[in-house]
């Protein structure tokens, strides 16, 4: 039998009045507008209520079914951290050294980047998330897990936010394959790794690509029918 649903009233909800909420929204963009992903990480520890209260934030993102089919792995251990980077550029050589199509590698190109990942080291934390074909519910039944890709990328999204709004920096980082993260972190080989998140502080002298305002403009990736 199929449970029946429970409804409550929608709590909490805020109106803004319209001038509010432009501004409101004017403030978002100019808060985000600020996040750069940057390669350079200062190694000062970041306080673990930080991340737990990000982690937290991003655990309020929408999912299929409210299934949440994520689990986020917080490494900080320098041991770890090593085992990562070694995995990691290993896979990062394969890339560079013949698995990505030309095309691929004159995209990266401008960014700088190779196969040399001293930030996986360098940065205090480091955020394996990992999406879950299936779980567990409290009963002990295991249910399959719907819209799962979608899921995750939007939790994904909400902790960059997250961390940026704390005063943090964020770099997206995704060797393939990433099957490696799956023993490090201890987790079952049905979940599948799908970023490696690197957060912290900038160092000093952090440097950024000048990206020249190559955000492509609201006419060009929007319309309005």
């Amino acid at each position: 039998m199929l449970a029946k649903p429970i409804w409550e009233p929608l709590p909490d909800y805020r109106p803004y009045p319209p001038a509010e909420m432009a501004a409101r929204a004017s403030a978002f963009h100019a808060n985000l507008v600020r996040r750069r992903t940057v390669r350079d990480f200062d190694s000062r520890p970041v306080p673990r209520e930080v991340i737990e209260s990000c982690l937290l934030a991003a655990g309020t993102a929408p999912s299929g079914a409210n299934l949440q089919p994520w689990h986020f792995t917080v490494i900080e251990s320098a041991e770890a951290k090593k085992r990562i980077r070694v995995a990691a550029e290993e896979e990062e050589r394969a890339f560079y050294n013949g698995r990505a199509p030309r095309e691929w590698l004159e995209a990266l190109a401008p960014l700088g980047t190779d196969s040399d990942k001293p930030f996986l080291e360098e940065a205090p934390v480091l955020i394996a998330i990992f999406a879950q074909k299936s779980g567990t519910r409290p009963d002990g039944r295991t249910v399959k897990h719907y819209y799962v890709p979608e899921s995750v990328g939007i939790a994904t999204g909400f902790l960059i936010l997250a961390l940026h709004d704390a005063g943090l920096v964020t770099l997206t980082h995704t060797p393939s394959p990433m099957s490696f993260l799956n023993e490090i972190c201890c987790r079952p080989s049905w979940e599948k790794p799908t970023i490696l998140l690197v957060a912290g502080y900038p160092k000093p002298d952090c440097l950024v690509p000048v990206h020249g305002g190559l955000k492509k403009p609201l006419a060009e990736t929007t319309s309005w029918i």
